[in-house]
C-alpha cells in the first residue's frame, strides 16, 4: 500500500530531477498523464478541423485520388517526422522543445541555432492558433447560417473569432488540470465524432461512389495542366492537418513520466489521425453523390463555404442530420483551438525563461496558484488576434500571414532531426528508435525538404495578386525578424544564465539543496 501512495510524489520528483539536469527549475504543475499529453497533440492535429476545413483544396487539385491516395502517403513520411522529434524529446523533455533541443544538439552556434528554431517555432504556433480559431468561426458561422439564417460577414466571423480565442485563453489560465480533463473529452469527440459521421454517410445515403473512383477518381480546377503537379498540390491538405504534434512536447514539463509519455503523445498522436482521418476522408469522399466534373465544381463552389458540409446535405436527405454531424465538427474545432493555446503558451513561456522574446520577464512568470503561464497565454491569445485582423478586409492577406504556420513548424520541426543525425554522439533517451534511427531520420529530414519546395510553389494559375503564393515572402520576413532580434539583443541575453537565474538551476545545485 505504501508503494502505490508513494509512487507519484517518486514520479515527480525524478521528473523535476530530470527537467533539473537538463538546466531548469520544475515550476509548471505537473499534472498530467501520458494519455492527456497524446490528447492535446491529437486535438491539435484534428481531423475533424483540418480534413473538413482543408477538404476543398485537394478535392480542387487532384480530386479523390489527392484526397484518399494522399492522405496515407503524406501520413507515413509525418509519421516518420514525428518518430524521429520524438527520439529527440525523450533525450529533452522540456517545454521549450524544437529550440532546446537545437541548442543542444548543434556543433557550433548552438545559441544561434536555438534562437532560429525557437523564432519559427513560436511564430508558427501563433499563425497556427489563429488560424484554427478563425477557421473554427468560419465553420461556426455556416452552421448558424443553416441553422438560424445569420448571416456571414467578414466582421462577424472575426467577432466570434474574437469570442473564441478570448474562450480559450481563460480554459488555459484556469489551470492544467482542467486543460488535461478537456484534452481528454476533446480526444474522445474526435474519436466518437468520426465513428458517428462515418456511420451516418454509409447508412443513410442511398448511392456511393465506387471504390476505384474514390481511390482513382481526378479532378483539375487549379489551371494547371501537368497532372502530377496537380496531384502533388492536392498533399498540402493532408500536410497541413498534420501540423501540432509538437505539442507533447510542450507539455513535458506538465506531464508525469514525461521521458517516455511525450514522445509516445507525438508518435500516437499522428499515428490515430492517419488511421482516423483516412476512415473518414474515404467516407466522406464516397458519399458524393455526383461524380462529374460539374458535381464536383458545384461542391467547390457551395454557399456552405465548407465542401463536407454540401456532401452531408446531398447524400443524407436529411438537413437535420446533416446539421447535427457539422456541430459535431464546430465542438471539435473548439477543441483544437483550446490546446492550440496550450501548446503555443508553454513553448512562449519557455522561450522567455531563455530571454527570447522582447518583456521575457513578464511572459516567463507562472501564476502560483495554478501553476501555468497565464501571462504568457494572454501573450499569445493577443499577438493571434492581431495576425487575423487582415482577414476583416483582405481573406487572401491573412492567408499569407498565416502561410508561416505550416512552414514555420516544419522548419522548426526537421531542424533538432538534421542536428541529431550530424551529432555522432548523440546519446539516446529511454524512448528511442534503436537501429532504426538513421534511415527513420533521414527520410524525415528529405520529407519535410521537399514539402517546403512545395509549400512555395504557385497551386494555381493564372497567378495573380489573389492566387500569389505568398508562403515564401512569410518565410523570408520570420528569417529577417529573427536575425535583427539576435544581433539586438539575443546575441547578448539569450540563454544567459546569469540573466534567467530566477528561472533555471544547476543539476548540482539541486543535490546542494
Amino acid at each position: 500500500m505504501s508503494d502505490t501512495t508513494k509512487a507519484p510524489d517518486s514520479e515527480l520528483d525524478d521528473d523535476a530531477a530530470e527537467l533539473a539536469k537538463l538546466g531548469y527549475k520544475q515550476e509548471l504543475h505537473r499534472g498530467m498523464s501520458g494519455f492527456s499529453n497524446f490528447a492535446v497533440s491529437f486535438s491539435i492535429i484534428s481531423i475533424l478541423a483540418g480534413c473538413i476545413t482543408s477538404y476543398a483544396i485537394a478535392l480542387n487539385s487532384g480530386g479523390p485520388s489527392a484526397i484518399n491516395i494522399g492522405w496515407p502517403l503524406v501520413g507515413v513520411f509525418v509519421l516518420m517526422v514525428a518518430l524521429a522529434m520524438a527520439e529527440v524529446c525523450s533525450k529533452y523533455p522540456t517545454a521549450g522543445g524544437l529550440y532546446f533541443w537545437a541548442g543542444r544538439l548543434a556543433k557550433n552556434k548552438k545559441r544561434q541555432w536555438a534562437w532560429t528554431v525557437g523564432w519559427f517555432n513560436f511564430l508558427g504556433e501563433v499563425a497556427v492558433t489563429a488560424a484554427i480559431d478563425f477557421g473554427a468561426a468560419t465553420t461556426m458561422m455556416a452552421f448558424a447560417n443553416l441553422v438560424w439564417g445569420v448571416d456571414v460577414t467578414p466582421f462577424n466571423t472575426f467577432g466570434l473569432f474574437i469570442v473564441l480565442i478570448v474562450i480559450h485563453g481563460l480554459l488555459n489560465t484556469f489551470g492544467v488540470n482542467l486543460v488535461a480533463i478537456l484534452s481528454n473529452v476533446s480526444a474522445w469527440w474526435h474519436i466518437v465524432g468520426v465513428l458517428v459521421i462515418v456511420a451516418a454517410l454509409w447508412i443513410m445515403p442511398t448511392h456511393h461512389q465506387s471504390v476505384a473512383w474514390t481511390f482513382t477518381g481526378f479532378y483539375n480546377g487549379t489551371g494547371w495542366s501537368f497532372a502530377p503537379y496537380v496531384f502533388l498540390m492536392g498533399l498540402l491538405m493532408a500536410q497541413y492537418t498534420y501540423t501540432g504534434y509538437d505539442a507533447s512536447a510542450h507539455v513535458a514539463e506538465e506531464t508525469k513520466g514525461a521521458a517516455t509519455a511525450a514522445p509516445k503523445g507525438i508518435v500516437m498522436s499522428v499515428l490515430i489521425s492517419i488511421i482516423g482521418g483516412w476512415i473518414l476522408l474515404y467516407s466522406i469522399t464516397a458519399a458524393i453523390q455526383d461524380s462529374t466534373d460539374k458535381g464536383i465544381g458545384k461542391l467547390l463552389t457551395s454557399a456552405t463555404g465548407l465542401p463536407p458540409a454540401q456532401i452531408f446535405l446531398d447524400s443524407l436527405n436529411n438537413p437535420t442530420m446533416a446539421k447535427f454531424l457539422l456541430f459535431i465538427v464546430c465542438g471539435a474545432q473548439f477543441f483544437c483551438g483550446m490546446a492550440s493555446v496550450t501548446a503555443n503558451s508553454r513553448m512562449s513561456y519557455a522561450f522567455s525563461r531563455d530571454n527570447a522574446i522582447p518583456g521575457s520577464r513578464l511572459w516567463a512568470k507562472v501564476n502560483p496558484r495554478t501553476g501555468t503561464p497565464t501571462n504568457s497565454i494572454w501573450l499569445c491569445v493577443t499577438l493571434s488576434v492581431i495576425l487575423t485582423i487582415p482577414a476583416m478586409w483582405n481573406f487572401t492577406a491573412y492567408l499569407a500571414v498565416t502561410s508561416i504556420a505550416v512552414i514555420g513548424l516544419y522548419i522548426a520541426y526537421v531542424t533538432p532531426v538534421l542536428l541529431r543525425r550530424l551529432d555522432k554522439g548523440f546519446v539516446p533517451g529511454p524512448w528511442n528508435l534503436g537501429r532504426w534511427s538513421g534511415i527513420v531520420g533521414w527520410i524525415a529530414v528529405v520529407w519535410v525538404a521537399f514539402i517546403i519546395i512545395l509549400f512555395v510553389l504557385p497551386p494555381s494559375f493564372p497567378i495573380t495578386a489573389d492566387t500569389f503564393n505568398y508562403a515564401p515572402i512569410a518565410v523570408v520576413v520570420v528569417a529577417l525578424l529573427a536575425t535583427v532580434l539576435w544581433f539586438a539583443s539575443g546575441k547578448k541575453h539569450f540563454m544567459t544564465r546569469e540573466e534567467a537565474e530566477h528561472l533555471t538551476i544547476s543539476a548540482d545545485k539541486l543535490l546542494e539543496e
